[in-house]
């Protein structure tokens, strides 16, 4: 599914003009991403939470060449489903096969 597809759900289910759709899943993005950027942790209730978390330094290897070097310290976003969101995609999962 792509952002496209998430702006035509919403167009459909609530009725929104399209456009109007489109500006407020931009905001909703945007409102996450900017509290990310500023390390804070998002929690969706029945969906789940998008956490900064930082790496440290570690040594790694070049694949190419086998050459040792150093992996910089650096941030990253994880997310973690909450138990419903998890059970309903298990569920609808098992229901498929």
């Amino acid at each position: 599914m792509t952002k496209a597809d998430i702006i035509s759900e919403v167009f459909d289910r609530v009725g929104l003009p399209k456009q109007d759709a489109e500006e407020l899943v931009e905001m909703i993005l945007d409102t996450i991403k900017q509290a990310l950027k500023q390390g804070e942790t998002v929690k969706l209730s029945g969906f789940g939470n998008f956490v900064v978390r930082k790496k440290n330094s570690r040594k790694g290897r070049n694949p190419k060449t086998g050459q040792e070097i150093e992996i910089t310290p650096r941030s990253v976003v994880s997310f973690r489903p909450s138990m419903i969101f998890k059970d309903h995609v298990l569920s609808s999962a098992t229901t498929t096969e």
